[in-house]
Formats: structure tokens, sequence, C-alpha cells
């Protein structure tokens, strides 16, 4: 085993087992750099990786008779299930035997197992979801996405600090800009919660604060970092998941309609391609879940090979880029900086 150690929950998702190992054998072939601990049944494993004898070298099976499905309450799963592939891989990153762990699992069970078996980076309250969404001008970071629905100010000031670090480290932004979600972009707008996070993000130097952040403009390309509680950024990432469908759909519909218009699909179908690249989430490969002691990707439900390899490329560039460590001393500037008002 070399480089950069990731463990890989191999019975996760919709898919598995058979396009997570798919996936993990594409990414040690594009990326030589790193190793991956498998976690799932041995001998079906194996079976797996007879034609990846090129990369078998790099490869070590956590053995884990054991999975943790969709439908099961995620904290007593995480709790009991101490044989399952995503606990036995969680339990690898706490042990040190990874940096990493990429899981397309239950979303639940794996914020559950990041808190429980990991742990969180000393001084962080929340540990949060943050995917990166396609925008009009650029990606942005939207951080949270579910994971704590209920929020304190000082939550919210935590992850501007983790999204941006994750934002420059991770994805290559200078400054990221970060805005907090809101009704108008007003200071005094908005309710306690975003009044007061709004005058703990104006006060801090840790990071750019680019003020508050109206719903129509997430999109825009204004923001690097877009922040809200759980609760509505859930709200959010499921409304323009739907939103995107529906449009997708009423303009598939209307150029279908006679022969003009379908003569005009035919002609802008490259367009239209583009356009479909850019909204895969298989390029991107999952959310971070940020606030805990390894980088920890958690991957689309769905995911095919492509979308695992991604998102193990997605961990080798957190560890690459140390997020966990500049998340905890970009901490220790906010402490600070509470401590003197």
């Amino acid at each position: 085993m070399k480089g950069h150690i990731i463990a890989l929950d191999a019975m996760g998702g919709d898919n598995a087992p058979e396009a997570i190992v798919a996936g993990g054998v594409k990414a040690l072939r594009a990326f030589p750099d790193i190793s991956l601990l498998m976690a799932g049944p041995a001998d079906r494993l194996q079976g797996l990786l007879k034609d990846a004898e090129d990369v078998r070298d790099r490869i070590e099976i956590l053995p884990a008779d054991d999975v943790i499905t969709m439908d099961e309450p995620p904290m007593l799963a995480v709790r009991r299930k101490v044989n399952s592939s995503l606990v036995r891989a969680m339990t690898a990153v706490r042990e040190g035997r990874a940096g990493a762990i990429v899981s397309a699992g239950s979303t639940g069970a794996v914020l559950a197992g990041g808190m429980l078996r990991i742990g969180r980076i000393q001084g962080i309250e929340r540990p949060a979801l943050a995917p990166v969404l396609p925008g009009l001008k650029k990606q942005f970071l939207l951080i949270d996405c579910g994971a704590n629905v209920d929020c304190q100010p000082r939550y919210l000031l935590q992850f501007g600090l983790m999204g941006s670090v994750y934002m420059k480290s991770v994805m290559g932004v200078e400054d990221p800009a970060v805005g907090l979600v809101n009704i108008g972009v007003e200071e005094e707008k908005g309710n306690k919660l975003t009044k007061e996070t709004y005058q703990l993000m104006k006060q801090q130097t840790s990071y750019h604060f680019a003020g508050n952040c109206e719903a129509r403009d997430i999109p825009s390309g204004d923001f690097d970092v877009v922040v809200t509680d759980g609760f509505a950024g859930n709200v959010i990432l499921k409304y323009t998941e739907g939103l995107v469908c529906t449009v997708m759909g009423m303009l598939k519909h209307r150029m279908m309609e006679n022969k003009r218009t379908r003569l005009g699909a035919a002609l802008a179908k490259p367009a239209f391609s583009a356009f479909k690249k850019d909204m895969d989430y298989n390029a991107v490969g999952g959310a971070p879940m940020l606030g805990v002691q390894g980088a920890v990707v958690k991957a689309h439900g769905s995911s095919g090979d492509v979308a695992i390899m991604n998102a193990i490329r997605q961990a080798k560039i957190m560890l690459d880029g140390d997020v966990v460590g500049k998340i905890s001393a970009g901490l220790a500037g906010l402490g600070e900086e509470q401590s003197e008002q």
C-alpha cells in the first residue's frame, strides 16, 4: 500500500458492489499515488477483482459481511452493525489506517458514522454536508444541505470557514466569497438566526464574507460558498434538482411539438449536450462531509463507476490539500476573534 490510503464502502449504493469496485479500480489506474481499502464480503470482492491484477497490490480487502440499508434508522444501524462495510471503512479512518472514506450508501448513516465512528474536528460543533453545484458563471458550494436542520449562529459561522477552506484547497478558488442565505441583501433583513450570524461573519477575518445572498442569486456565480442551515439548504437542493428536471422535460416537450421545433432541436443538440454535461453529478463525484477527522465523501446513491472514480479523486484532493488541518487552523483563528469581542 502506498500514497494516500482511501477506504471505500464497496457495498454502499444502488449499484454496489459491481460499480463501486469498478470505480475504485478506475481510480487506481488514474491516480498512481493512492491505495484502497475495500470494505465488503471478501469472497465477492475477490471475484470482482479478477481483471485488476495491474493494481491489485494497491488494494486491501476489509472483510465486512453486513450492509446498512437505506431504510434502516441511521444512528441505530451505525451503533449496532459494527461489521458493516460502512462502519468497517470508517473505523479504518478513525484508527489511522486510511485518511479518507468514500461511500454511496445511506446519507443518514454516513453522517451518523462520521460523528460516531470518526469523530469531529476539535472545536467544530456540527459537521456539515456540502455539495458542489453548477452555477451560471462557476461552481459553488452549498453548506449545509441537510445534516443540521436546527442551527445556531456559531454553527453557520463555522460552516463558512469549512466551505471556504474546501473551495480554496480542493476547487482551487483563490479567495472564496462566502454568502449567507437570507430573504434580502440588507444587513438588517432576516430572522434571529441570520441576523446574529451576519454579525459574527461580518466581524471575523478568517475568510471573505461577501454578505447576504438571496435565493435567486444562489446560482448566479457571485458566491463561491453559500451558507445556510440544513433545513433551508435541503429545500434549496431538492427544489433545484426538481426544477432542473422539470425545465428539461418542458423544453424537450416543446422542442418535439412540430417539424420546425424539431429542426431547431437538432441544430441546438451540441448546446444541449454541453448543458447536460455541466449538470452531471458524475463529474463531481460526491458531497464532502466537512468537520470530521478525515476526508469523507458521500457519493450519490445511484453512482456508477465514473462517479465513484471522481468521488475518490475528490477524497484524494482533500488529502492533498490537508483540508482537515486547514479547518483546524482556521478554527483557532475564529476562536481567538470571538474571545476578543
